[in-house]
């Protein structure tokens, strides 16, 4: 999953804010009586409230980006958001020693990482979750594991094609496991309880999930060709992860985001149908949102890239009320959702990156195209995915520099 998503997986809190209703009356200063904290801030902007600023929140580059900036003026000892806000003058909330849960919803054990061939310029891997597939020889598995960097890679085997890959992934999610929950999450959530940050939980949706056991077409055929056994899977995910979240929230931790990871769609077009999606998703979703519901949890936001037109209804159907990243390139308009959606939804990114690598006028258009849903509410404007190296580092001071000016953070000069 793309390590930009989520507010609360930011290392620093990197917050700004908006100057909201309660700040901005005849005032270019925010006083101490009126300054939210980043977690108040957050879930008032997501929850359609009264935010004392928007959070500032531009979007992240991966490894080839920030060597890029690093030969384009961004100093090479220092970190890009702090080197940011310095150029901007933007007054970062005080820094605070945050803590995370740390609920462990990854398969445990994970399959040996290893190269099973070195060939013409690329490797053939089998990564942590059991796929083989190819990737350049300039990465390595390790650029598998997390979102590191911008790697293309060629998908040959998944690791669920039988009954037998099947019994023997299910035993990888135990959920009574012992490492599901980090020994001292009791004393973890007496911390967390007086928490300033937003805090979070991030796990896959059943769509994402069964496409890792699968592969993509693999399961879409499944569905087709054996529903039954797809319903089992896609039940078991269900259950599992519907107990490692009501063990969490009896253990007294309520986060204040759960982001459900669910890329379903693509350029113009959803995988499923809306009818596939009602009879294999829907009620998995509804089974978490209602426990997340019932716990108090504020945001519940689903992630897909693509275009997710088709899914935002089915979505809120489900009892979802927030989404990202809102990928321009493939066809979402997000001023034209959040005026027909209103308060039903809110929204995270949906700056064009293209628009961002343009720079100049092409950027200033963008940021007014989306002005009027920031003043409106219930909208966390950023980057609609990671910030690719085509990006120049003078350009991304330029776009954030309108974006904290858009979020009440900095003054037009």
């Amino acid at each position: 999953m793309d390590a930009v998503k989520g507010l609360f997986r930011q290392a620093g809190w990197p917050f700004g804010a908006r100057m909201g209703r309660r700040a901005h009356e005849g005032s270019t200063a925010m006083t101490l009586a009126t300054r939210l904290t980043p977690r108040e801030r957050f879930i008032e902007t997501l929850r359609f409230g009264s935010p004392d600023r928007i959070p500032f929140h531009p979007g992240g580059p991966r490894r080839s980006t920030l060597e890029v900036w690093r030969t384009q003026g961004l100093p090479a000892d220092r970190h890009w958001f702090d080197v940011l806000c310095e150029e901007l003058g933007i007054e970062r909330d005080p820094p605070v020693e945050t803590i995370a849960p740390e609920i462990d919803f990854r398969m445990r054990p994970t399959f040996d990482e290893k190269v099973v061939e070195h060939r013409n310029g690329h490797y053939i891997v089998q990564d942590w979750k059991g796929n083989i597939c190819e990737i350049s020889d300039r990465f390595d598995v390790t650029y598998l594991r997390h979102a590191i960097d911008f790697v293309t890679r060629r998908w040959i085997k998944c690791p669920v094609e039988t009954q037998a890959d099947w019994d023997d992934m299910k035993r990888r999610y135990d959920v009574d496991d012992a490492g599901r929950f980090p020994p001292d999450f009791h004393e973890r959530v007496a911390r967390l309880r007086e928490r300033t940050w937003p805090s979070g939980l991030v796990f896959h949706g059943p769509f994402w999930q069964l496409r890792e056991w699968l592969g993509a077409e693999g399961l879409c055929m499944l569905l087709l060709d054996d529903p039954e056994w797809a319903l089992e899977m896609i039940r078991f995910w269900q259950e599992f992860v519907a107990t490692l979240l009501a063990r969490a929230f009896e253990k007294g931790y309520v986060p204040d985001q759960v982001l459900i990871c669910e890329d379903m769609a693509f350029k113009e077009k959803s995988f499923l149908s809306a009818a596939m999606c009602r009879r294999f998703l829907q009620p998995c979703w509804r089974r978490w949102t209602t426990l997340c519901r019932q716990a108090g949890v504020p945001v519940i936001e689903i992630d897909s890239d693509g275009y997710v037109g088709e899914l935002i209804p089915l979505w809120i159907e489900a009892g979802v009320n927030c989404n990202s990243p809102l990928e321009v390139a493939a066809g979402n308009d997000l001023p034209a959702y959040a005026r027909t959606y209103g308060p039903s939804m809110a929204w995270q990114g949906g700056v064009d990156k293209r628009k961002i690598a343009a720079g100049g006028g092409e950027l200033r258009a963008e940021m007014q195209r989306l002005a009027p849903a920031i003043r409106a509410g219930g909208y966390l404007p950023g980057c609609d995915h990671g910030v690719p190296p085509d990006v120049s580092w003078p350009n991304f001071l330029d776009y954030a520099r309108q974006l904290a000016e858009l979020t009440g953070w900095a003054f037009p000069a």
